[in-house]
């Protein structure tokens, strides 16, 4: 029998949870990389260890805990040290998605950030892009994570250009609008035959 993967992706702050959400709200199991990733470097893991290593012990918190905005400094200011990290977090997030596909019948929802930056495509059967105009992008992020204008448009840089997701998707979902227009564009993505 098919089995129907959408990989849902976009860039940072377009709206892939509020979509992720919406499919969930459907019965459709929906699994979270970015949940996943945090696992990757949850105390006691391989990858934690990594990163300490590497960078030292100021990357811990009093608890032990990643310290994710001294390691976001470091990675969203250098490419290089990016893809390092990100070497030590993907197999494990692959993996992951991997056995959640295997242990799952019917429609199943990969939520990755970096899909296409991770070469994780092949793990699913078709591919949604969550877009929006960069001022609302830009305002979420903003108040979501209180990051400055610098750090916003470091994070927005070390992804794919939006517009080059958009370009290679197999369903485009514009989250420019009102929460009802999201959802008709997600029903209606949802009723057409996989891809």
């Amino acid at each position: 029998m098919a089995r129907r993967v959408i990989g849902l992706t976009g860039g940072i702050a377009t709206g892939k949870s509020t979509v992720g959400r919406l499919l969930a709200g459907r019965g459709i199991p929906v699994i979270d990389a970015d949940l996943l990733a945090r696992e990757a470097v949850a105390p006691g893991g391989t990858a934690l260890a990594a990163i300490v290593h590497r960078y030292g012990s100021a990357m811990l918190t009093d608890a032990g805990a990643l310290n994710r905005s001294a390691l976001a400094r470091i990675v969203f200011a250098d490419p290089d040290e990016r893809h390092w990290l990100e070497s030590r977090i993907h197999p494990f997030v692959r993996a992951a998605l991997q056995a959640a596909i295997e242990r799952t019948a019917g429609t199943l929802c990969l939520m990755i950030p970096l899909l296409f930056e991770a070469g994780m495509t092949d793990l699913v059967t078709e591919i949604w892009v969550v877009s929006c105009e960069a001022e609302p992008q830009h305002a979420r992020l903003k108040k979501r994570d209180g990051l400055s204008d610098e750090a916003i448009a470091a994070r927005i840089a070390s992804q794919w250009p939006l517009a080059e997701k958009v370009r290679l998707a197999d369903v485009v979902i514009d989250n420019n609008g009102e929460p009802a227009h999201l959802e008709r564009q997600v029903a209606c993505a949802l009723a057409q035959a996989s891809i």
